[in-house]
């Protein structure tokens, strides 16, 4: 395995690199549940914000939707999932999910993961502003973030928590308490219909096994024995999370365009 550059590489490229194909906070239980809320069907036409190694692109596509597009910011990430994916309908398209270029009103659903929780707060507002224009009224738009609770939490705990995070995953992470997650998404003129929590479990063993199975999650072990400098960033990762577990969730909403 390559292991060059691995001090500096975001902690979810680092993730994948060691076999961890499920990369969202509250694991593949979480998504299940949003995709569940979402209720896509064959009539829809769904937009995926940051579809990443494209786990939940295939689980969106055994829904049948009548389109798919996901929105990708890296250039290598569109590529592998174009090849990935080329005998499907799906398609991958190289743009920002706070400026897709596509149409206004053009679709039904969109969903993002772990993606709006990297971005500092203006950021997020412009793409939950994307997703509004994009699409139809009484479209649906879903979420899978990091969050912060209680919803009280001291400021000065909330930065301190954001500061180390950042620290240990290597990109600016900027989760929201529950309630800021919702009042930002109604601030934007979604409703919010449904919100449901889990725990930020994302490097626990028993997680690992649910989301990967038993094989990946002994790949993923083995990996990290092997490789001292993988090792010392996921155990630095995992510290973190367990340290500040008891002010972290994972936090899945849908909301509808009115």
């Amino acid at each position: 395995m390559n292991t060059e550059n691995i001090e500096k590489m975001s902690g979810h490229w680092l993730l994948a690199k060691i076999g961890k194909k499920v990369l969202r906070p509250g694991g593949l239980s979480l998504t299940k549940k949003m995709l569940a809320m979402l209720d896509i069907t064959p009539a829809d036409d769904v937009v995926e914000f940051a579809p990443g190694l494209g786990y939940t692109a295939h689980m969106t596509l055994e829904k049948k939707p009548h389109s798919y597009i996901g929105i990708d910011a890296e250039q290598n990430a569109v590529n592998d999932l174009n090849r990935a994916f080329k005998q499907t309908s799906a398609l991958f398209r190289l743009g920002n999910a706070a400026q897709s270029f596509l149409p206004e009103q053009s679709v039904s659903k969109v969903y993002g993961e772990a993606m709006l929780s990297m971005h500092a707060d203006h950021r997020k507002a412009e793409i939950i502003r994307e997703a509004y224009r994009i699409l139809k009224p009484q479209g649906y738009y879903a979420i899978h973030e990091l969050a912060l609770r209680p919803d009280d939490l001291d400021n000065n705990v909330k930065l301190h928590i954001q500061k180390e995070l950042a620290l240990a995953i290597k990109v600016n992470a900027r989760p929201l308490t529950v309630s800021e997650w919702t009042d930002l998404l109604k601030k934007e003129g979604f409703t919010v219909l449904k919100v449901e929590t889990a725990p930020m479990h994302l490097l626990e063993p028993e997680r690992i096994i649910d989301d990967e199975g038993v094989s990946g999650a002994v790949k993923i072990a083995k990996n990290i024995l092997l490789n001292p400098s993988i090792r010392k960033r996921v155990f630095q990762m995992k510290r973190i999370f367990k340290k500040h577990e008891k002010n972290m969730c994972a936090v899945t909403i849908i909301a509808r365009k009115e």
